[in-house]
């Protein structure tokens, strides 16, 4: 380049780039420098041809030794369940009311199934169990389809109020607002206020109480306990999946409610299902 030039100091020739009057020095690199850079060239070129390495049009080169991390894992999970062959067949073959009593395998099932829960269901019911408005809290004894042991796998396995298993739990709330006027719902909400709660218009909830027996008792029963057999909620007990204040009470009234869980037997192994039906349980809430 036409502004090189031999540094007087050194005697060795500039680059010929200057940055604010600073002059680099063309010297040559260290031999154990370049040494090094042509070692990890060929270790990249080795490696390419013994490792899935370069990107294919449906996949990639897979390298003459065949390894691969796929197969790796899939070795190590067929490792883990044959380890836990015998726990899984226990599992299976267990009585799900009588696995508390097996000190055991119900340690092995509680913890598969709290892996299964983080994984699958705590999106909706939270990383503790503990729900959100209108997903329920797994950790109170107000299940409404049933907290032993064996409706958890039910539920589980068939889900609620799905399309896709003709064995889930299913239950329909008419929608009132096309039946009640505005009042009636304001004096049922009233009725259903004074269940739980000492603050509640007297003269309204005793209007609400003729409308609630009229048109809801037949569900949710005269006492307003609710009716497992056709999952009809608790309305008694302060506990509501979707809030229990006036105006949430009223939408619920006029709009129904339909939530719907899906049918994890089409998605989980049977062990699965029980494991993660023994973790539920043992959370607290289990009945």
């Amino acid at each position: 380049m036409a502004d090189r030039k031999v540094d007087e100091e050194t005697g060795v020739e500039t680059t010929g780039h200057s940055w604010d009057g600073i002059e680099e020095l063309n010297n040559p690199l260290p031999r154990w420098w370049l040494w090094t850079l042509y070692l990890t060239i060929i270790w990249g070129i080795g490696y390419t041809i013994a490792y899935p390495a370069w990107p294919m049009v449906s996949g990639a080169t897979a390298g003459v030794m065949g390894w691969s991390t796929r197969e790796n894992v899939a070795n190590d999970i067929a490792a883990h369940d044959g380890q836990n062959a015998n726990l899984v067949a226990a599992l299976l073959e267990a009585d799900m009311a009588a696995l508390p009593e097996n000190a055991d395998l119900n340690r092995y099932a509680v913890a598969r199934g709290g892996a299964v829960f983080r994984a699958q269901c705590s999106q909706c019911h939270g990383s503790g169990a503990a729900g959100a408005v209108g997903y329920p809290n797994l950790l109170d004894d107000d299940w409404l389809w049933g907290g032993e042991m064996e409706q958890i796998v039910y539920s589980v396995t068939h889900g609620i109020r799905n399309e896709t298993d003709p064995d889930a739990h299913w239950s329909q709330m008419p929608a009132f607002g096309d039946i009640f006027t505005r009042e009636e719902t304001t004096a049922t909400v009233e009725y259903l206020v004074s269940l739980a709660s000492p603050e509640f218009d007297a003269t309204l909830a005793e209007e609400g109480a003729v409308l609630f027996l009229d048109n809801c008792a037949a569900c949710h029963g005269d006492a307003a306990m609710g009716d497992r057999a056709i999952g009809a909620p608790n309305l008694a007990d302060a506990i509501w999946l979707y809030g229990g204040d006036r105006d949430t009470l009223a939408y619920s009234i006029e709009n129904a409610r339909f939530g719907v869980m899906p049918a994890w037997g089409q998605r989980l192994s049977d062990e699965d299902v029980r494991a993660v039906s023994a973790y539920v349980h043992a959370l607290g809430g289990g009945e």
